[in-house]
């Protein structure tokens, strides 16, 4: 077996496959020097071809794994493919693994008698968020879950790690119950793209805006990786989509068309009454038809009862609710959760109050629609630090809120330029260095009741390791000041 890519991913697929007892071989075309951070994770089983792809580990591999950040298009991936090479991402193997077990060796499906399921979530902005409440709220009703995917753990590895911990609870005689009841995922449209049988009982797609367009062609090729999350639903499944949206409700229409067997469709909105969750007059309320104990338009919670705050964080509410109670969450714990559910680190999280000055990380912030949700979350003046490494983003759409809500723009990265020909004539402007450089031109920028805000709509990689490298390193600096 190959494995294509050494990142997190790779190292999950890489794993799950040397613990079912097969030969392992990963290729990467980074140097065996540059994976020196993520190599200790590895099963020490498996082989190693680092710093290119040789042709004959792709054409003579029984089957191929891809990990998501590698494109399915390059030569020796096209080439196995011409001469009939199995080809599967990470997560449709974990899904396989899950569902159905595997024959060679003899491994039980993972999921509670094969009737359990996966809950996926994709979208642009927000997906992390939606997909950590959800798995709150299944946990908080007594669910068994796993969470992973493009959030925390690959889900090769999660589904690695339980499938060790039923093995040794099986050979120790335990009476610890290890069945799975569902896997929550964050799907990106990087795994959507490999997907063959991924059937999830429940998906949601909580927005589609424009990103990752420097590896797509197009929206609508994005679009289109996006819409495979319900490619193989059928009757008996649940789609939850945003209403809002105008791309989600037109990808939805246009692929939902020519399915024959479709899923049930419920929506969220904060603009109208829809079958599913909507929110009037501040209160969100629940229609959804058939469920236990709640009648249809029946109030769920205020929204100053939702702890996490924002516009943005509204709509993943109602989007991890809608799911919960699809999959059979009573209510109660939904709402419980609501209100308790404080929300994930990097995702417009409050840092510290310095001399009256607000200090926010949204270092997840990776996209212009983004920072779009986050700015529009304030109404104090926003000192808003960005830049990074450009997703092809249009940052001239930020001109009007950072006109009406930036008080100075400080930017850092290789994109910084590009930003300030965009919105430089917008407010005031100016460069900084590094991330250090920037918070401190920022506190010096800013005055009692400001907000200085890191939501960079840029990828991390000309700077960091990754979002969560420079989210920390953020709230670090931050920290430091005295």
């Amino acid at each position: 077996m190959t494995v294509v890519g050494l990142a997190r991913s790779g190292i999950g697929a890489a794993n799950l496959l040397a613990g079912l007892g097969a030969k392992v071989t990963v290729t990467d075309t980074k140097t065996e020097e540059e994976l020196k951070d993520v190599m200790p994770g590895l099963d020490p089983s498996v082989r190693l071809a680092l710093g290119s792809h040789p042709d004959d580990i792709f054409i003579h591999a029984d089957m191929l794994v891809v990990s998501p950040g590698v494109p399915l298009t390059i030569r020796p991936l096209l080439l196995a493919k011409s001469k009939g090479i199995p080809i599967v991402g990470e997560l449709e193997f974990a899904y396989e693994i899950a569902m159905y077990g595997s024959d060679d060796p003899p491994v039980l499906p993972l999921l509670v008698g094969g009737k359990g399921g996966f809950l996926a979530v994709t979208g642009t902005n927000g997906k992390s968020t939606t997909t950590a409440l959800l798995d709150f709220m299944m946990k908080k009703s007594g669910f068994k879950t796993v969470l992973g995917g493009n959030i925390g753990n690959a889900v090769t590895e999660e589904v690695r790690k339980t499938l060790t911990a039923k093995h040794e609870g099986h050979r120790d005689n335990s009476s610890n119950d290890l069945s799975i009841a569902f896997i929550v995922v964050e799907v990106s449209s990087f795994q959507l793209e490999s997907i063959k049988d991924f059937r999830p009982k429940v998906a949601a797609i909580v927005n589609i805006t424009p990103d990752h367009l420097d590896r797509y062609h197009s929206l609508e090729e994005y679009t289109a990786a996006k819409a495979r999350i319900f490619e193989n639903q059928t009757d008996g499944d649940f789609l939850v989509v945003n209403r809002d949206d105008p791309e989600t409700m037109k990808v939805i229409n246009e692929k939902l068309r020519t399915k024959i067997e479709k899923p049930e469709i419920f929506s969220f909105s904060r603009k109208w009454e829809v079958e599913g969750l909507y929110s009037k007059g501040g209160i969100v309320y629940c229609n959804i038809p058939g469920l236990p104990r709640v009648p249809h338009n029946s109030p769920l919670i205020t929204t100053e009862e939702i702890k996490i705050k924002g516009v943005h964080n509204l709509e993943n509410a109602m989007a991890a609710s809608a799911m919960a109670l699809l999959a059979g969450c009573p209510i109660e714990a939904v709402i419980d959760s609501l209100k308790e559910f404080p929300g994930l680190e990097h995702r417009l999280e409050f840092v510290r109050e310095l001399a009256g000055v607000s200090y926010f990380n949204d270092s997840k912030g990776t996209n212009v629609d983004a920072v779009i949700k986050s700015l529009e979350s304030f109404s104090n003046p926003v000192i808003l630090i960005a830049g990074g490494r450009d997703k092809a983003g249009d940052f001239s759409r930020l001109k009007d809120l950072v006109r009406e809500h930036v008080k100075a723009l400080v930017l850092i990265g290789e994109a910084s330029e590009k930003i300030r020909e965009a919105l430089g004539e917008s407010t005031e402007t100016e460069m900084a260095k590094d991330l250090r450089d920037a918070v401190n031109i920022s506190r010096n920028r800013a005055a009692g009741g400001d907000v200085v805000l890191l939501s960079p709509a840029c990828a991390s990689f000309d700077m960091f390791a990754n979002f969560e490298d420079r989210g920390k390193q953020f709230k670090r600096i931050v920290m430091e000041m005295n």
